[in-house]
């Protein structure tokens, strides 16, 4: 077979698959979908073909989120969560106020630290805290 005809067969059978009955290619479309199987793909470490019930599939990479995309992700799907996961929402809550506290303290530290290390070499910086702490009263 001609190189030129190996690549039409080659570009038929992609256009084909990508087309392929059932293929799912965006989330909102698995909705309230019930997941029949979750198959391993060959050669693709950590990817899965998701075959639902009703014979739809989409292929999905092992999901490993970031820290921050997971938070995000819990506050996204809150509604969806928090009944089922009430007690690890509270935590989560309690935990994500102490971060959120522990990071303003440590820009309130590094703010007086800056300020305290350049109170020689900048000898008007006093005078101007003086003055910003007037002109918030």
């Amino acid at each position: 077979m001609p190189t030129e005809d190996k690549w039409k067969a080659n570009m038929e059978k992609v256009a084909f698959t990508k087309q392929f009955p059932g293929l799912t290619l965006d989330w909102k479309s698995c909705e309230h979908k019930t997941i029949e199987a979750v198959v391993p793909v060959t050669g693709k470490p950590g990817a899965s073909v998701i075959v639902f019930t009703d014979g739809s599939f989409t292929v999905a990479p092992l999901p490993a989120p970031e820290p921050w995309e997971l938070g995000q992700a819990l506050l996204d799907a809150r509604k969806h969560l928090e009944a089922k996961h009430h007690a690890a929402y509270e935590e989560y809550d309690r935990l994500a106020k102490k971060d959120k506290e522990t990071l303003r303290s440590a820009r309130l530290e590094k703010i007086i630290g800056a300020i305290q290390n350049n109170l020689e070499q900048i000898p008007e910086l006093k005078s101007r805290l003086k003055e910003l702490v007037k002109e918030w009263k």
